[in-house]
């Protein structure tokens, strides 16, 4: 934002300033980001292009940007806290081969390759060095959301692609820790030399995030609980700002990355019963702030700079990106990627991060850069976003199709079919789909898999394409009208969200849903869910009734016998659902469950043996 001269804090001038500006970055957005959607550009460099066109080196709509950039870091903040609230531990154990494997190896052999590159450049080995390890990360910010716009997370190349983010974005840790170390003689400072301020700088970051551990385990939970209490969302909201702010001051403090900190914070509170509140609360926030932060990168791109260095950034630019590329092929090759999926990761992943522009500023205090080295590093960094979003229009429109067949990545436009909504079509959702169909019943079925789509299509089945965990997707399909939704899909944490979603927006919408395990129930019961099936139960009680005939009893002892066990187990359910959690008395109840099943099936048993005994002694 332009400073105002001469004006003391809160004069109307400055206000006047500061709305102008929003008015422009607000009328720079509305313009050029629809325009750019519809030409299949994406809304990334959309963003990006309003930028350089307001930027003081564009048309000079608004002045020097520095404080807006840094404003604006806070969305990639929010967005990795909401990251981590996505991440259990478990599910972070779960993916640690791809992490350390994929992660590790391309931050390595990335940082290796342009140290190799950099010693061209530079005089000091330290410094190439220290512009490897910054050049090696990329934009978790671009990336993410445009594979969460493409719907392409969940694909091999998402998959890797997050785990070599994950890995990098973890990473800022020791690299911020390594950086006073490389610090070059010629420019370091007498203050900053001293071994003590340098085992200080290493320590600290590592302390910081302990505490953060700590802090979010054993004091964010109960204060969330008590404010909740409260009943007033604004408060819940403003208590969910209040921590990520405060996380990113603390981070600042001690010379960490906030978005860093911002990430541990979310991954503590991943099993946290306010885990979705927080996330629904934060996520208008974040994509706001991303949008102006995609908006300053562009306008902070410094022209003059540009063309006076033009040959050298270009070729730096160039450097960086085909580095970079060539080893996330090797990755790829490595983690046994097909070859689609690893030139996609490539394709994606081959531009610099906005944690460089922290980790330069970094380097910068550090004394490893002067002033003038910096502002060409961040030039190259920026520069290299914006070509981001092209390299990944570059591989839909040009790479992909000669490759393989494009998958379907967008929504399908719905126009609903019928007044009961059907999400998943595997082979459960098909079994459903059909006895409804057959008992006259009209569906709109939606499903997020486009392999699956094409198969059933193939066979006259109409199936939209479309996430239903979406409020404005659920919306399209007459979710406000519709008598029913079954909720068919295989993913327990995709039910449960479509669950979440559902009573959040459209309580009053009937739900009957699948529930993949015993556990899966217990979590629909306890979110009120009356109305739900386990996979295999039916087709499991049905084996066993056959296998109680085939040991001796009698058809009619057999089938009382699963009717006894199917109304025992259900109130049981109920019951345990309660108790889930609490290991102790979830043992102790399923054991006294089993004991009374046990003896209604035994007095069942004697009594329909008496009963067959009466005809027999009545005939003798």
């Amino acid at each position: 934002m332009r400073p105002v001269s001469h004006q003391p804090q809160g004069t109307p001038m400055e206000h006047g300033d500061f709305l102008s500006t929003a008015f422009i970055y607000l009328l720079a957005a509305v313009a050029s980001v629809p325009i750019a959607k519809r030409l299949g550009l994406g809304s990334i460099l959309g963003y990006l292009i309003a930028g350089v066109m307001i930027g003081p080196f564009g048309l000079g709509a608004v002045g020097d940007q520095t404080e807006i950039l840094h404003f604006a870091e806070f969305g990639v903040v929010m967005m990795l806290f909401l990251i981590g609230l996505e991440l259990r531990p478990s599910l972070l154990w779960s993916m640690r081969s791809l992490i350390l494997g994929a992660g590790l190896t391309q931050v390595v052999l990335t940082a290796a390759v342009l140290t190799g590159i950099s010693l061209v450049l530079v005089d000091s080995v330290n410094q190439a060095v220290a512009l490897g390890l910054i050049f090696a990360l990329s934009s978790t910010a671009i990336v993410l959301q445009s594979l969460t716009e493409k719907g392409l997370m969940k694909t091999p190349a998402g998959q890797t692609s997050f785990g070599i983010l994950l890995l990098q974005d973890l990473a800022v840790i020791p690299i911020i820790s390594l950086l006073p170390l490389l610090a070059s003689a010629s420019i370091s400072t007498p203050a900053e030399s001293s071994g003590d301020s340098t085992l200080y700088k290493v320590l600290l970051p590592l302390i910081a995030v302990g505490g953060l551990v700590v802090v979010g385990r054993y004091v964010a939970k109960p204060v969330f609980r008590f404010i909740a209490q409260s009943r007033l969302r604004e408060a819940f909201t403003a208590a969910a700002l209040l921590m990520v702010v405060a996380i990113a001051l603390l981070m600042k403090l001690v010379g960490l990355s906030p978005a860093l900190g911002a990430f541990v914070a979310g991954v503590v509170l991943a099993e946290s019963e306010y885990r979705h509140e927080i996330e629904s609360d934060l996520q208008p926030f974040k994509s706001l702030l991303m949008g102006l932060f995609f908006i300053g990168v562009g306008a902070s791109v410094d022209f003059a700079l540009f063309a006076a260095e033009l040959k050298l950034i270009l070729m730096a630019v160039g450097l960086l990106i085909v580095a970079k590329f060539v080893v996330l092929l090797i990755v790829g090759k490595v983690c046994k990627l097909d070859k689609r999926s690893a030139l996609m990761a490539a394709f994606f992943l081959a531009q610099g991060g906005e944690f460089g522009f922290v980790l330069f500023e970094y380097a910068r205090q550090s004394a490893v850069f002067d002033g003038r080295t910096v502002a060409i590093g961040i030039l190259v960094v920026a520069i290299s976003m914006i070509t981001a979003p092209l390299m990944m229009i570059i591989f839909e429109k040009l790479v992909a199709p000669r490759v393989t067949a494009k998958p379907t990545d967008q929504p399908d436009t719905i126009e609903p079919d019928g007044p009961i909504i059907v999400a998943g079509f595997g082979r459960f959702g098909q079994i459903v789909s059909r006895l409804l169909i057959a008992a006259g019943h009209q569906l709109t079925i939606l499903d997020h898999d486009s392999e699956q789509i094409e198969l059933v299509r193939r066979f006259g089945n109409k199936v939209f394409f479309g996430d239903a965990s979406r409020p404005d997707l659920l919306h399209a399909a007459g979710a406000d009208e519709a008598q029913l939704m079954v909720i068919a899909v295989d993913s327990i944490e995709k039910s449960l969200e479509m669950v979440r979603v559902a009573q959040k927006h459209f309580p009053n919408l009937p739900l009957a849903v699948r529930a993949r395990n015993r556990q899966h129930a217990y979590e629909l019961i306890q979110r009120g869910v009356k109305v739900f099936e386990r996979d295999t139960f039916r087709s499991a009680i049905s084996l066993g009734v056959e296998a109680l005939q085939q040991l001796g009893m009698t058809a009619e002892q057999a089938k009382k016998a699963g009717e006894h066990f199917t109304a025992h187990d259900r109130k049981a359910l109920d019951e345990l659902a309660a108790l889930w959690g609490d290991e102790k008395a979830y043992g102790t109840a399923v054991r006294k469950n089993m004991e009374e099943l046990k003896l209604i099936l035994e007095s069942d048993s004697d009594y329909m043996a008496e009963q067959e005994e009466e005809p027999a002694k009545t005939a003798g």
